[in-house]
């Protein structure tokens, strides 16, 4: 008779869970530290995670907000932040186009309120 994979794989699940219990039901401590280890190690991982994704999101807002404001080059603005990051954000922050940002009335995108073209659509 042939055993099915999956079926082996679920009573091992319980049985490791089984093996386990005396270590939560232990009064000395070793359950508590085994998860606090785990609990850190979550963290560890997590922040990693955060950076990368706020990373992402500034590079995406820059890219954004450097074509929106008609810079030349936003793609030169996100290579600046992504390797210097706080500093190339506080740089690029200081040196972009000053103005408020109004909708085009041509594509609906973002512009910067004082240029004469929309730089997405070249509309006037």
């Amino acid at each position: 008779m042939i055993s099915h994979p999956t079926r082996s794989a679920q009573f091992r699940l319980p049985a490791l869970l089984l093996s386990a219990a005396p270590l939560l039901a232990d009064d000395s401590g070793d359950a508590a530290a085994a998860l606090s280890c785990l609990a850190c190690s979550g963290t560890l991982l997590l922040i990693p995670i955060v950076i990368l994704v706020v990373n992402i999101a500034l590079l995406v807002w820059v890219a954004r907000d450097a074509k929106a404001r008609g810079m030349d080059s936003p793609v030169l603005w996100m290579a600046l932040v992504l390797f210097l990051s706080v500093v190339g954000l506080i740089i690029y922050v200081l040196s972009r186009p000053k103005g408020e940002l109004v909708e085009c009335q041509n594509c609906k995108n973002k512009r910067l309120q004082v240029s004469t073209r929309c730089p997405h659509c070249g509309a006037a």
